[in-house]
């Protein structure tokens, strides 16, 4: 039966940045086995959302080769200009593995709303369906993130679907002026605590819990950062396990 994870648990785990398609090393691979690895699926069904890029068709092909090409069996759900199904709750609801792709965070959930999709991916959460993504993608099951949603300056965004706690920074170490944004955010109060992930890196939650960082690229990582200490707030590296293959 599709839907619940190998343990039983509730899964998300959250990617800064996943290897480009023009990277030395582009395979996406290690990541999608870990995935699939606790799904208990050696193909399990990954439902592709690429909303926050406005459901660009070549980017949407892209993402669909890339994640077919590790074996899974890839569905897409768009949103624009009107959703490809006529129930996209019922194709959510069927996956083992949902994969919300980057972009604008903002966009993102504003569409989901209009669609009546956060109570679908809080059912699929509580089902043991994965939820995964990466940049946009892995903002919106926290509280809220940094985001250029709103132009190139890096702001605050707090309207995220909550089913973690805190705040999440995708792109830790390839983007200079997110780490600074987001301690300062942290540091005064306009952020809640979180966790921030280089590109590479994934923050894998158990239930509400951090119960891990994944690395798919030599010295990427994870740290949870939070307010106080020198400079007003806590920067703290975690350990990271890495991906095999």
């Amino acid at each position: 039966m599709p839907g619940v994870a190998a343990d039983g648990q509730r899964h998300v785990v959250a990617f800064g940045g996943l290897p480009r398609p023009d990277s030395p090393d582009p395979s996406l691979r290690p990541y999608l086995a870990y995935l699939a690895g606790l799904t208990g699926r050696p193909r399990p069904r990954i439902c592709l959302l690429a909303t926050a890029g406005g459901d660009d068709p070549a980017a949407v092909e892209r993402y669909r080769a890339r994640l077919s090409a590790t074996g899974c069996e890839v569905t897409h759900l768009a949103l624009f200009p009107m959703p490809n199904v006529a129930d996209p709750a019922d194709l959510l609801l069927s996956q083992d593995v949902i994969f919300v792709g980057g972009g604008s965070v903002a966009n993102l959930l504003a569409v989901w709303r209009v669609h009546g999709l956060p109570p679908v991916m809080r059912a699929a959460w509580e089902s043991g369906i994965v939820l995964t993504g990466v940049s946009a993608g892995a903002i919106c099951w926290f509280e809220g993130g940094t985001t250029d949603s709103f132009g190139p300056d890096l702001r605050p965004f707090t309207a995220g679907l909550g089913l973690l706690p805190g705040s999440y920074c995708p792109h830790y170490d390839a983007e200079p002026r997110r780490r600074p944004a987001f301690t300062s955010l942290v540091a005064d109060g306009t952020l809640a605590a979180g966790i921030a992930c280089d590109d590479g890196a994934g923050a894998h939650f158990t239930g509400g819990t951090l119960t891990g960082i994944v690395s798919g690229l030599p010295g990427a990582r994870g740290y949870r950062v939070t307010p106080g200490g020198p400079g007003g707030v806590t920067e703290t590296p975690l350990p990271a396990s890495p991906l095999a293959g």
